[in-house]
């Protein structure tokens, strides 16, 4: 429902902005005497500009997913190899410790304890279409430990938050759209983005934590929860005591190595499984290009109603208002040209994928603009959206804390991400 809400307010806020525009035009000498605002041809030119852009940004949209179907086909052919190899289950045998301390309420060797594991590792690596049926078998699991069957209980909101808050190792989409875009080093994101998420989750674990009084100073969470820290922060200040030509490149390499490090890694585990990589490569390749064409409404409907908002001017006055607000405290602005990604991510994925593409294609995938707000859409999920899905599996109504601890996850990586940022590409 905030989809269709903040769609159709795209084109009404663009519409009434335009209609402004046209009759500044008309009494063009009354406002510049008076207001000392000045309108000229452009504003009366204006409707024929957003209907000229509608085609542009849907005739676009076809470009990118022609991209995104090469990417996307690569990409989930090789993690179908990793899936098979047996990639998910390391993963969650890896985390298991850290599951059974920050789920007491779940009895051991629950099945739900296994159901979460399989969720939080396969977002982890990027395999959306395996995340959601575990996800939705967790909820059923939590469930029916649950005493109160119409209220959220302690575990199913910890596991809420922990899924909302989008940990990710590899930026699959990301990565493809600014491809798409036309960007010199499309993965020259990828290490802010595990920063960034990881920052976020561990956001989302402090606050549900807090309310639900669990001991995070436990010895398996300290290892788990600190040593994370101290190879993030490790990484931050690597960064931030080289020069900037130095970083970039370190940055380019090591983000690379690490990425292709991982698509060995699965090859391995395949071989080890004696698993036909080839055949598992295609099989997934196969739903890598289903995926990318099932995007193309969603991708045209976001774009076009963006390029109409866009085009009317009503982006560049809410970004003017934005930049006046964060300029009264004496921060740097060039962070609000990519803030309407961060602002839409929790209530809508389209709309805040949408947000993107059109702020690359603005101010170039290359520019920091055009960087931040990909670290935006990759460091958090669609929050609002989760949570309906998946506390409306079960039937729960009353969901107690999970939307404000929630948002407490999605606020730190919109910091977070501003921060790293600056530190990686300003």
């Amino acid at each position: 429902m905030a989809l269709n809400y903040i769609w159709i307010g795209f084109f009404l806020a663009g519409f009434l902005v335009a209609l402004i525009r046209v009759t500044g035009y008309y009494f063009r000498d009354f406002f510049a005497e008076y207001a000392g605002i000045v309108f000229d041809k452009a504003d009366l030119n204006i409707f024929a500009d957003i209907v000229n852009n509608t085609f542009t940004m849907a005739a676009e949209s076809i470009r990118i997913i022609i991209i995104l179907i090469g990417v996307m086909t690569l990409w989930l052919g090789i993690l179908k190899i990793g899936e098979k190899g047996g990639a998910v289950q390391l993963l969650s045998k890896a985390v298991s410790p850290l599951f059974r301390k920050i789920f007491p309420e779940v009895p051991k060797d629950h099945p739900a304890i296994g159901a979460m594991l399989m969720n939080v590792t396969a977002n982890m690596l990027g395999l959306d279409n395996a995340a959601t049926p575990f996800g939705l078998k967790a909820m059923e699991e939590l469930q029916k430990v649950n005493p109160k069957k119409d209220t959220a209980s302690n575990a199913q909101i910890m596991f809420l938050v922990l899924n909302t808050s989008g940990l990710t190792i590899i930026p699959i989409s990301i990565m493809a759209y600014r491809m798409a875009e036309g960007a010199a080093n499309p993965s020259d994101v990828f290490l802010p983005l595990l920063l960034t998420t990881f920052i976020s989750t561990l956001a989302g674990l402090i606050a549900v934590s807090v309310v639900q009084r669990i001991n995070l100073l436990n010895w398996i969470v300290l290892l788990y929860v600190g040593g994370l820290s101290a190879i993030i922060a490790l990484i931050l200040f690597l960064v931030k005591s080289v020069e900037s030509a130095t970083a970039d490149i370190a940055t380019a390499f090591w983000g690379n190595f690490i990425l292709f490090s991982i698509v060995i890694f699965f090859f391995i585990l395949g071989l080890r499984k004696k698993v036909n990589i080839y055949e598992e490569f295609i099989e997934g390749a196969k739903e890598g290009f289903g995926v990318a064409i099932r995007i193309i409404p969603y991708l045209v409907a976001m774009l076009v109603a963006i390029g109409v908002f866009r085009a009317s001017g009503a982006f560049d006055v809410i970004l003017a208002g934005l930049a006046k607000f964060f300029g009264l405290f004496g921060f740097d602005t060039e962070f609000v040209k990519a803030l309407p990604t961060a602002l839409m991510k929790p209530l809508s994925g389209s709309a805040a994928r949408g947000m993107t593409i059109e702020i690359m294609q603005h101010y170039s995938a290359d520019s920091f603009a055009g960087k931040l707000a990909c670290i935006f859409q990759g460091s958090t999920e669609t929050t609002f959206y989760t949570i309906a899905v998946y506390f409306g599996a079960v039937n729960i109504r009353r969901t107690r804390y999970t939307v404000t601890c929630g948002l407490i996850a999605d606020l730190a990586g919109i910091i977070a991400a501003i921060f790293v940022g600056y530190i990686f590409f300003s």
